[in-house]
């Protein structure tokens, strides 16, 4: 096998490894689901899809809603 080839086979492999393939997921990615919310995290009503803060959403059977309105409909 010439020489050629061979540069061009690890170029290959090094364009694969560092562009194409998936990385395992992060220490930082899997602590971020322990994370808990803060007041000015954004959360999502759950009847009109807006986004609030969570000091500002109202909470009821673990859903958020942004309104009265939302609440009880």
């Amino acid at each position: 096998m010439s020489p050629q080839w061979i540069v061009i086979g690890v170029l290959i492999a090094l364009v694969y490894f560092i562009f194409i393939k998936k990385k395992p997921l992060s220490s930082e990615r899997k602590t971020k689901k322990n994370d808990t919310l803060s007041g000015d995290d954004m959360v999502e009503c759950k009847k009109c899809g807006t986004y609030i803060t969570l000091d500002d959403a109202l909470l009821k059977e673990g859903h958020y809603f942004c309104s009265n309105e939302c609440l009880k409909a």
